[in-house]
């Protein structure tokens, strides 16, 4: 946008040797910004699928024991416990994803 609005000023306000040096300025301060930006969110990876699910908590709606249902991000899952049993209000943390079933274990286990 900088680059527009100094391209502009050289057209049509400033003389031609000033409009010059404000659209290299300009040119300047938008490719460091570029670079900026890139670096900045290189570290930010989009997260998406199920297995951005595993290592989360949910909440038993259902008994457990093996199967039954949690409710995850406000979401009601069907579930299978890996070893023993929970009841509901427990909280378990999601160890795996089966197609529309979650793989749950108990937190401390």
């Amino acid at each position: 946008m900088l680059l527009v609005i100094a391209l502009f000023l050289l057209l049509f306000v400033l003389s031609p040797t000033v409009g010059l040096v404000v659209v290299a300025a300009a040119l300047v301060f938008e490719v460091a910004e570029l670079a900026f930006w890139r670096r900045f969110l290189r570290r930010y990876r989009i997260r998406s699928g199920p297995e951005t699910m595993v290592g989360d908590t949910a909440t038993v709606e259902q008994p457990l024991g093996p199967e039954g249902t949690v409710r995850y991000r406000g979401e009601i899952w069907r579930a299978r416990i890996r070893e023993g049993s929970a009841r509901p209000g427990d909280r378990v943390r999601i160890a795996a994803v089966d197609g529309l079933a979650l793989e749950v274990e108990r937190i401390g286990a």
